[in-house]
């Protein structure tokens, strides 16, 4: 069983920062490609980021892309999401998930095994 837990989600002013951390136990952390999802009120829960496990590439989501940056600590057993340029549209409930030895079609949940509980962002303007 893989456990995540998320942290670093709060109240932000536009144009402003957080980094989000995800911290998973097991002990084959670096076989999981790791993504981070959100859901808005009333919205259906989109894709953010992922990081893919065997070659470290990574993809976003248009909307984010050149704003957020996904990276990894295998060592640490810990996925973060640097989010820069915050806007009142980035507003959600944070999720993290790991998909284990996948690395294809990371932009889908359905590709993810585990999930986090999820940390709110609030961006206000």
């Amino acid at each position: 069983q893989v456990q995540l837990v998320e942290s670093g989600g709060g109240l932000v002013q536009a144009g402003g920062s957080l980094r989000l951390s995800c911290a998973a136990s097991g002990r084959t952390f670096s076989r999981f490609s790791m993504g981070w999802f959100r859901q808005a009120p009333g919205k259906e829960r989109e894709f953010v980021a992922a990081i893919a496990w065997n070659s470290g590439n990574t993809f976003y989501a248009d909307c984010v892309k050149g704003r957020f940056t996904i990276s990894r600590d295998n060592a640490k057993n810990a996925v973060y999401l640097q989010m820069n340029s915050l806007r009142p549209e980035d507003t959600a409930v944070y999720y993290c998930a790991a998909a284990v030895f996948e690395f294809r079609g990371l932009e889908s949940d359905l590709k993810y095994d585990y999930w986090g509980q999820g940390t709110q962002v609030t961006v206000s303007s």
